[in-house]
């Protein structure tokens, strides 16, 4: 193989060769400058990014909204590639600089969650919904939950950015992340063969978790990759992906947060129920 990388004894950081992303990523954490994030008018502040892992959340929070869930929530924009995620009030949330940051000011000290689950998981707890109270059913949710956590980066950082987003195609990065993505596809292909949901009968934190990333790849909407991971043979995921998405609270919830796409999916802030039902007003009939 014609020039082949040999790393130094020593690495250095640079910059200049990671692609689009380039500019958020860095070997060191911490706050690059000061500034307070803002707050609205409800207990529930969400910072976040309308990418998989912030729709996460969104539609979690949505989805409370449907139940008649106490969940009002402010969703403030935070851009990932400007840089906003390493401002000192975001690093007061959420040390490792990555959205979703989540704050609760409705209890009597006000708690600052971090990582997409463990949104999830205080949210279905604090609210008691979407999350089995024990046995079997509770730990089968945790497994797949669980399960998504440790396969989405191989889809992300791995498919995705080898796939979509590096400065250069590199044959072996794209075999070695696509075989494992389809790998994980059908993983979910068979257990969804047998179930409704992925943790079983009960629509559950998992499906909300696991459709953002894997509901929106094989719909077409990430990675522009249908085709070439032949998403179409994944039947099960595919069934289950369409019926997710045509949940109301998941139309709404998806839309937060994001400046991109066609004008109905684009809320960059959202302070009350009316500024979704405006955007999704534009959609055409």
């Amino acid at each position: 193989m014609e020039n082949q990388y040999v790393p130094p004894k020593i690495w250095t950081h640079d910059a200049e060769s990671g692609g689009k992303w380039a500019s958020v990523n860095r070997p060191v954490s911490g706050a690059t400058h000061e500034k307070e994030l803002p707050v609205g008018k409800h207990d529930l502040q969400l910072y976040s990014m309308g990418t998989p892992n912030g729709q996460k959340v969104t539609i979690m929070l949505e989805e409370l909204l449907a139940l008649g869930k106490d969940a009002e929530y402010d969703a403030h924009m935070i851009n990932i590639g400007d840089g906003d995620q390493f401002s000192s009030g975001f690093v007061d949330i959420n040390p490792n600089s990555k959205i979703p940051a989540f704050v609760d000011r409705s209890v009597s000290e006000t708690e600052m969650v971090f990582e997409s689950a463990s949104i999830l998981l205080y949210l279905a707890e604090k609210f008691d919904t979407l999350l089995p109270k024990a046995g079997s059913k509770r730990t089968q949710v945790f497994n797949w939950l669980f399960w998504l956590h440790g396969s989405a980066p191989y889809l992300g950082g791995g498919f995705g950015h080898f796939y979509a987003y590096a400065p250069e195609k590199f044959e072996y990065a794209i075999n070695r992340f696509t075989m494992e993505t389809k790998r994980q596809l059908d993983v979910l292909d068979k257990q969804l063969a047998k179930n409704e949901f992925i943790a079983g009968d009960e629509y559950s934190i998992t499906d909300i978790a696991t459709w953002p990333w894997y509901g929106n790849l094989v719909l077409g909407n990430q990675y522009e990759a249908k085709d070439f991971l032949q998403v179409d043979d994944y039947t099960h995921v595919q069934r289950w992906a369409k019926a997710i998405l045509a949940r109301p609270a998941v139309q709404r919830g998806r839309i937060v947060n994001r400046t991109w796409g066609e004008a109905w999916e684009q809320l960059e802030n959202r302070h009350s129920a009316t500024d979704i039902d405006k955007v999704l007003a534009l959609k055409p009939e």
